[in-house]
C-alpha cells in the first residue's frame, strides 16, 4: 500500500506535544537518529535486562515455526530477528522492517557481525502503509514501536491485510501498570532517573523524555485490544509482565 500524498491538518502527540500528524514521523525518526548507537546499551540499563526476558516471552506467544514467513515491524537493531531467524530456519524468512534508516543500519551491520545471513532481508517501511501484498506472512511480531505510530489504528489494519488467514499478530509494548503503588514509582524514575541516564550514556536526555512520555500516552491494555479486534483480529488476549509495566498483546486472523 502506498502513502498518501495529501497532506492533513489533523493533529497527534508527539510524547506530551500536540504536533500535526504530518510532522510526528519526522520527529520521532529525528530521536531514533539521535539514539540508535546507543539504543541496545540503553535498553539493557533502562530495563536491568529484563527486556530480553520480555522479548523471550514474546516469541513463545508468536508461536514462530519452521518455514515460516515472519514480519518483525519496528525490527530496529534487530533483537527480535535474530531470535527468529534460526526458529524459521533455512526454508523460512524474516523480514525485519523499520521506519528508520538509522536504526535499520545498525540491525543489520549487527546481525551480520553475529552471524546471522541467509534468511533475513531488511526492509526501510512504514507499518501504516507496508510494502508487501495481501496474505504475506506467517507471522507478524512488533516490539517496542507501535506506540511511535501515528495511526495505531492504520497500522493494526495494515498489518491484518499481510497477514496469512490463521496468521496471529504479537505486539509488545510498554503499557499501563496493573500493581498498587507501582505506577508512582514507575513515574519517578521514568521522568527523573530515565532522562539523566540518557543524557549520561547517549547525551541525549530529551529524547528519553520523549520515550517516558510516549508510553503514557499510548492505550492501556484493555483499549488495545480493543483496537485490534476493530481491525479484524479474533481470539485476542493479552499477558502482562513486570506489573503491567509491559504488556504482549496477541490476535489471529482467522480468515481473508
Amino acid at each position: 500500500m502506498t502513502k498518501p500524498d495529501h497532506k492533513t491538518h489533523n493533529t497527534t502527540h508527539f510524547g506530551f506535544q500536540e504536533v500535526p500528524e504530518n510532522e510526528k514521523a519526522a520527529m520521532v525518526s529525528g530521536v531514533f537518529d539521535s539514539v540508535a548507537k546507543q539504543y541496545d546499551l540503553m535498553n539493557d540499563l533502562m530495563s536491568f535486562g529484563v527486556h530480553r526476558l520480555w522479548k523471550r516471552f514474546a516469541i513463545d506467544l508468536l508461536g514462530p515455526q519452521k518455514g515460516h514467513q515472519v514480519l518483525d515491524l519496528a525490527g530496529g537493531t534487530g533483537d527480535l530477528a535474530k531470535r527468529l531467524s534460526p526458529i524459521v530456519g533455512p526454508t523460512g524468512q524474516v523480514v525485519l522492517c523499520d521506519i528508520n534508516g538509522s536504526m535499520l543500519q545498525v540491525g543489520r551491520d549487527r546481525l551480520i557481525d553475529q552471524g546471522v545471513l541467509g534468511n533475513v532481508q531488511y526492509v526501510q517501511g512504514d507499518a501504516q502503509y507496508l510494502p508487501f501484498p495481501e496474505a504475506s506472512f506467517d507471522r507478524v511480531s512488533i516490539a517496542f514501536g507501535l506506540r511511535n505510530v501515528t495511526d495505531k489504528a492504520l497500522a493494526l489494519a495494515a498489518m491484518f491485510r499481510v497477514l496469512k488467514p490463521g496468521g496471529r499478530l504479537l505486539i509488545l509494548e510498554f503499557s499501563k501498570p496493573v500493581v498498587p503503588g507501582l505506577g508512582k514509582i514507575y513515574d519517578q524514575y521514568s521522568f527523573s532517573i530515565l532522562p539523566k541516564l540518557g543524557q549520561w550514556i547517549a547525551n541525549d536526555a530529551d529524547s528519553y523524555r520523549y520515550l517516558a512520555e510516549s508510553i503514557r500516552m499510548h492505550p492501556d491494555q484493555t483499549t488495545l485490544k480493543q483496537m485490534m479486534e476493530t481491525a479484524g483480529f479474533e481470539q485476542t488476549d493479552f499477558f502482562n509482565m513486570t506489573g503491567g509495566i509491559v504488556a504482549a498483546h496477541r490476535g489471529i486472523k482467522l480468515s481473508a
